[in-house]
Protein backbone atom coordinates (compact mmCIF):
# COMPACT_ATOMS: atom_id res chain seq x y z
CA UNK A 1 0.00 0.00 0.00
CA UNK A 2 2.85 2.40 0.83
CA UNK A 3 4.24 1.94 -2.70
CA UNK A 4 0.86 2.85 -4.20
CA UNK A 5 0.62 5.97 -2.01
CA UNK A 6 4.09 7.07 -3.12
CA UNK A 7 3.13 6.56 -6.76
CA UNK A 8 -0.05 8.65 -6.36
CA UNK A 9 1.88 11.43 -4.61
CA UNK A 10 4.47 11.44 -7.40
CA UNK A 11 1.73 11.60 -10.04
CA UNK A 12 0.01 14.49 -8.28
CA UNK A 13 3.31 16.34 -8.01
CA UNK A 14 4.03 15.97 -11.74
CA UNK A 15 0.49 17.07 -12.55
CA UNK A 16 0.83 20.17 -10.36
CA UNK A 17 4.13 21.11 -12.01
CA UNK A 18 2.64 20.81 -15.48
CA UNK A 19 -0.44 22.83 -14.58
CA UNK A 20 1.68 25.51 -12.92
CA UNK A 21 3.72 25.76 -16.10
CA UNK A 22 0.58 26.74 -18.01
CA UNK A 23 0.44 23.69 -20.29
CA UNK A 24 -0.97 20.35 -19.20
CA UNK A 25 -0.25 17.72 -21.85
CA UNK A 26 -2.76 14.90 -21.84
CA UNK A 27 -1.52 11.42 -21.10
CA UNK A 28 -3.64 10.30 -24.06
CA UNK A 29 -3.17 11.24 -27.70
CA UNK A 30 -6.13 13.63 -27.63
CA UNK A 31 -5.66 17.07 -29.09
CA UNK A 32 -5.85 20.01 -26.72
CA UNK A 33 -7.05 23.43 -27.79
CA UNK A 34 -5.42 26.74 -26.89
CA UNK A 35 -7.09 30.02 -27.84
CA UNK A 36 -5.59 33.50 -28.16
CA UNK A 37 -2.20 32.08 -29.13
CA UNK A 38 0.39 34.54 -30.40
CA UNK A 39 3.33 34.16 -32.75
CA UNK A 40 6.72 34.88 -31.17
CA UNK A 41 9.31 36.55 -33.40
CA UNK A 42 12.27 34.21 -33.65
CA UNK A 43 15.07 34.01 -36.27
CA UNK A 44 14.56 30.24 -36.52
CA UNK A 45 10.89 30.56 -37.47
CA UNK A 46 10.04 29.42 -40.97
CA UNK A 47 6.90 28.54 -42.90
CA UNK A 48 6.03 25.30 -41.15
CA UNK A 49 7.79 25.63 -37.79
CA UNK A 50 7.65 28.56 -35.41
CA UNK A 51 7.60 29.64 -31.79
CA UNK A 52 4.27 30.57 -30.22
CA UNK A 53 3.08 31.52 -26.76
CA UNK A 54 0.06 29.54 -25.54
CA UNK A 55 -1.38 29.82 -22.04
CA UNK A 56 1.76 31.65 -20.99
CA UNK A 57 4.08 28.91 -22.26
CA UNK A 58 6.49 29.14 -25.21
CA UNK A 59 6.17 26.24 -27.65
CA UNK A 60 7.98 25.49 -30.88
CA UNK A 61 5.20 24.20 -33.14
CA UNK A 62 5.71 22.09 -36.27
CA UNK A 63 2.68 21.96 -38.57
CA UNK A 64 1.14 18.62 -39.42
CA UNK A 65 0.95 17.47 -43.06
CA UNK A 66 3.07 20.11 -44.82
CA UNK A 67 6.65 20.98 -45.65
CA UNK A 68 7.75 24.49 -46.63
CA UNK A 69 10.97 25.36 -48.41
CA UNK A 70 14.02 25.81 -46.18
CA UNK A 71 15.19 29.32 -45.26
CA UNK A 72 18.87 28.46 -44.73
CA UNK A 73 21.45 25.70 -45.08
CA UNK A 74 23.56 25.08 -41.99
CA UNK A 75 24.21 21.33 -42.22
CA UNK A 76 24.51 18.46 -44.69
CA UNK A 77 20.98 17.33 -43.85
CA UNK A 78 19.70 20.84 -44.66
CA UNK A 79 21.51 20.73 -47.99
CA UNK A 80 20.01 17.35 -48.82
CA UNK A 81 16.56 18.63 -47.95
CA UNK A 82 16.99 21.72 -50.13
CA UNK A 83 18.07 19.50 -53.03
CA UNK A 84 15.05 17.28 -52.49
CA UNK A 85 12.69 20.27 -52.41
CA UNK A 86 14.29 21.73 -55.53
CA UNK A 87 13.64 18.54 -57.42
CA UNK A 88 10.12 18.10 -56.07
CA UNK A 89 9.02 21.57 -57.17
CA UNK A 90 10.85 21.28 -60.49
CA UNK A 91 13.20 24.22 -59.98
CA UNK A 92 16.55 24.57 -61.69
CA UNK A 93 18.23 26.55 -58.90
CA UNK A 94 18.53 25.61 -55.23
CA UNK A 95 18.89 29.31 -54.40
CA UNK A 96 15.23 29.81 -55.31
CA UNK A 97 14.21 27.32 -52.63
CA UNK A 98 15.72 29.60 -49.98
CA UNK A 99 13.94 32.56 -51.58
CA UNK A 100 10.54 30.87 -51.41
CA UNK A 101 11.29 29.60 -47.91
CA UNK A 102 11.57 33.20 -46.80
CA UNK A 103 8.44 34.06 -48.76
CA UNK A 104 6.58 31.35 -46.82
CA UNK A 105 7.94 32.73 -43.55
CA UNK A 106 6.72 36.25 -44.44
CA UNK A 107 3.32 34.80 -45.39
CA UNK A 108 3.00 33.10 -41.98
CA UNK A 109 4.14 36.24 -40.15
CA UNK A 110 1.32 38.15 -41.86
CA UNK A 111 -1.38 35.49 -41.43
CA UNK A 112 -0.58 34.96 -37.75
CA UNK A 113 -0.34 38.65 -36.92
CA UNK A 114 -3.65 38.29 -35.05
CA UNK A 115 -4.31 35.79 -32.21
CA UNK A 116 -5.04 32.28 -33.45
CA UNK A 117 -5.96 28.81 -32.18
CA UNK A 118 -3.57 25.93 -31.60
CA UNK A 119 -4.50 22.26 -31.32
CA UNK A 120 -1.74 19.91 -30.16
CA UNK A 121 -1.30 16.55 -28.46
CA UNK A 122 2.32 17.46 -27.66
CA UNK A 123 3.68 14.76 -29.96
CA UNK A 124 7.42 15.29 -30.40
CA UNK A 125 8.55 16.61 -33.78
CA UNK A 126 12.21 16.06 -34.55
CA UNK A 127 14.13 18.95 -35.99
CA UNK A 128 16.92 21.47 -35.60
CA UNK A 129 15.42 23.09 -32.49
CA UNK A 130 17.55 22.37 -29.43
CA UNK A 131 14.50 22.78 -27.17
CA UNK A 132 12.37 20.38 -29.17
CA UNK A 133 9.20 20.87 -31.16
CA UNK A 134 5.62 19.59 -30.97
CA UNK A 135 3.27 18.85 -33.85
CA UNK A 136 0.17 20.98 -34.08
CA UNK A 137 -2.72 22.39 -36.09
CA UNK A 138 -3.10 26.15 -36.46
CA UNK A 139 -6.46 27.80 -37.13
CA UNK A 140 -6.14 31.45 -38.12
CA UNK A 141 -8.24 34.33 -36.77
CA UNK A 142 -10.36 33.97 -39.93
CA UNK A 143 -11.02 30.29 -39.21
CA UNK A 144 -8.69 28.89 -41.89
CA UNK A 145 -6.32 25.95 -41.52
CA UNK A 146 -2.80 27.34 -41.90
CA UNK A 147 -1.43 24.19 -43.55
CA UNK A 148 -4.14 24.39 -46.22
CA UNK A 149 -3.42 28.07 -46.84
CA UNK A 150 0.28 27.37 -47.32
CA UNK A 151 -0.38 24.63 -49.87
CA UNK A 152 -3.13 26.60 -51.63
CA UNK A 153 -0.83 29.58 -52.11
CA UNK A 154 2.10 27.52 -53.35
CA UNK A 155 4.27 27.87 -50.26
CA UNK A 156 4.30 24.20 -49.17
CA UNK A 157 3.97 20.64 -50.36
CA UNK A 158 1.89 17.86 -48.85
CA UNK A 159 4.51 15.99 -46.87
CA UNK A 160 5.26 14.69 -43.38
CA UNK A 161 3.42 13.51 -40.30
CA UNK A 162 -0.37 13.75 -40.07
CA UNK A 163 -3.31 12.71 -37.93
CA UNK A 164 -7.07 13.24 -37.58
CA UNK A 165 -7.79 16.96 -37.62
CA UNK A 166 -9.54 18.93 -34.82
CA UNK A 167 -12.73 19.05 -36.88
CA UNK A 168 -12.79 15.29 -37.43
CA UNK A 169 -11.26 14.93 -40.90
CA UNK A 170 -9.34 11.64 -41.16
CA UNK A 171 -5.63 11.62 -41.88
CA UNK A 172 -6.08 10.02 -45.32
CA UNK A 173 -8.85 12.41 -46.33
CA UNK A 174 -6.81 15.41 -45.22
CA UNK A 175 -3.89 14.25 -47.33
CA UNK A 176 -6.16 13.98 -50.37
CA UNK A 177 -7.58 17.45 -49.78
CA UNK A 178 -4.11 18.95 -49.51
CA UNK A 179 -2.96 17.15 -52.65
CA UNK A 180 -5.93 18.62 -54.52
CA UNK A 181 -4.94 22.08 -53.30
CA UNK A 182 -1.37 21.38 -54.39
CA UNK A 183 -2.49 20.48 -57.90
CA UNK A 184 -4.63 23.62 -58.00
CA UNK A 185 -1.67 25.77 -56.97
CA UNK A 186 0.51 24.12 -59.58
CA UNK A 187 -2.03 24.76 -62.35
CA UNK A 188 -2.44 28.38 -61.26
CA UNK A 189 1.36 28.82 -61.08
CA UNK A 190 1.20 30.45 -57.66
CA UNK A 191 4.05 30.75 -55.18
CA UNK A 192 6.91 28.38 -55.79
CA UNK A 193 5.04 26.77 -58.69
CA UNK A 194 5.45 30.01 -60.66
CA UNK A 195 9.06 28.98 -61.37
CA UNK A 196 8.54 25.27 -62.00
CA UNK A 197 10.18 23.94 -65.13
CA UNK A 198 7.42 21.71 -66.58
CA UNK A 199 9.85 20.08 -69.00
CA UNK A 200 12.18 18.91 -66.21
CA UNK A 201 9.99 18.22 -63.18
CA UNK A 202 9.47 14.56 -64.07
CA UNK A 203 13.19 14.10 -64.69
CA UNK A 204 14.17 15.79 -61.41
CA UNK A 205 11.68 13.82 -59.33
CA UNK A 206 12.80 10.56 -60.94
CA UNK A 207 16.40 11.39 -60.07
CA UNK A 208 15.42 11.98 -56.43
CA UNK A 209 13.56 8.65 -56.26
CA UNK A 210 16.54 6.87 -57.79
CA UNK A 211 18.95 8.26 -55.21
CA UNK A 212 16.57 7.43 -52.36
CA UNK A 213 16.29 3.89 -53.70
CA UNK A 214 20.08 3.55 -53.82
CA UNK A 215 20.41 4.76 -50.23
CA UNK A 216 17.72 2.35 -49.07
CA UNK A 217 19.49 -0.52 -50.80
CA UNK A 218 22.72 0.37 -49.01
CA UNK A 219 20.87 0.38 -45.69
CA UNK A 220 19.32 -3.00 -46.50
CA UNK A 221 22.70 -4.49 -47.38
CA UNK A 222 24.27 -3.21 -44.17
CA UNK A 223 21.38 -4.55 -42.10
CA UNK A 224 21.63 -7.90 -43.86
CA UNK A 225 25.38 -8.04 -43.24
CA UNK A 226 24.83 -7.43 -39.53
CA UNK A 227 21.95 -9.86 -39.19
CA UNK A 228 22.50 -13.53 -38.37
CA UNK A 229 22.56 -15.88 -41.31
CA UNK A 230 20.19 -18.85 -41.40
CA UNK A 231 18.10 -20.09 -38.49
CA UNK A 232 18.77 -19.19 -34.87
CA UNK A 233 19.11 -21.85 -32.24
CA UNK A 234 16.77 -20.94 -29.41
CA UNK A 235 19.21 -22.29 -26.85
CA UNK A 236 22.33 -20.46 -28.05
CA UNK A 237 21.25 -17.26 -29.86
CA UNK A 238 22.53 -14.06 -28.29
CA UNK A 239 20.27 -11.22 -27.17
CA UNK A 240 21.58 -9.11 -30.03
CA UNK A 241 20.82 -11.82 -32.61
CA UNK A 242 17.30 -12.27 -31.27
CA UNK A 243 16.58 -8.56 -31.68
CA UNK A 244 17.30 -8.72 -35.39
CA UNK A 245 13.99 -10.55 -35.73
CA UNK A 246 11.03 -8.26 -36.35
CA UNK A 247 8.80 -8.15 -33.31
CA UNK A 248 11.46 -9.04 -30.76
CA UNK A 249 12.79 -6.19 -28.65
CA UNK A 250 15.28 -6.19 -25.78
CA UNK A 251 12.68 -7.16 -23.14
CA UNK A 252 11.29 -10.10 -25.09
CA UNK A 253 14.78 -11.24 -26.08
CA UNK A 254 15.76 -11.30 -22.41
CA UNK A 255 12.67 -13.36 -21.57
CA UNK A 256 13.47 -15.86 -24.31
CA UNK A 257 16.99 -16.32 -22.97
CA UNK A 258 15.66 -16.66 -19.41
CA UNK A 259 13.26 -19.41 -20.54
CA UNK A 260 16.02 -21.77 -21.69
CA UNK A 261 16.46 -24.62 -22.30
CA UNK A 262 13.88 -25.29 -25.03
CA UNK A 263 13.05 -28.71 -26.45
CA UNK A 264 10.99 -27.41 -29.39
CA UNK A 265 10.16 -24.05 -30.92
CA UNK A 266 6.63 -24.47 -29.56
CA UNK A 267 8.08 -24.05 -26.07
CA UNK A 268 8.23 -20.32 -26.83
CA UNK A 269 4.56 -20.23 -25.87
CA UNK A 270 5.74 -20.43 -22.26
CA UNK A 271 7.46 -17.06 -22.65
CA UNK A 272 5.43 -14.07 -21.46
CA UNK A 273 4.51 -11.92 -24.44
CA UNK A 274 4.47 -14.75 -26.99
CA UNK A 275 1.07 -16.13 -27.93
CA UNK A 276 0.00 -18.37 -30.83
CA UNK A 277 -0.16 -15.48 -33.33
CA UNK A 278 3.20 -14.09 -32.29
CA UNK A 279 4.78 -17.53 -32.47
CA UNK A 280 3.58 -18.06 -36.03
CA UNK A 281 5.17 -14.79 -37.09
CA UNK A 282 8.60 -15.63 -35.65
CA UNK A 283 8.63 -19.45 -35.91
CA UNK A 284 10.43 -19.53 -39.26
CA UNK A 285 13.49 -17.86 -37.72
CA UNK A 286 14.18 -20.54 -35.12
CA UNK A 287 15.40 -24.06 -34.65
CA UNK A 288 16.26 -26.06 -31.52
CA UNK A 289 19.46 -28.11 -31.42
CA UNK A 290 17.56 -31.37 -31.05
CA UNK A 291 15.64 -30.59 -34.23
CA UNK A 292 18.73 -30.18 -36.44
Amino acid sequence: MSGLIKWVIRLLFVTAVLMFGGIFPSFSADLQMFSNVRLVKNPQNDGDSFVVIAAGKHLNVRLYFVDCAEISVSSNSDAQRVREQTRYFGLTSTERIIHFGNEAKAFVDHILDKPFTLHTAFASALGRSAKGRVYGFITTSDGDNLASLLVKNGFARTHGIGRKTPDGVSRDEMIERLRDLEISGMLKCVGIWSETDPDRIAELRAKQRSEESELQEIKNQVTKAKSPQGLLDLNTATKRELQFIRGIGPVLAARIIAGRPYETVDDLLKVKGIGPKKLEKIRSHFVVNQEQ
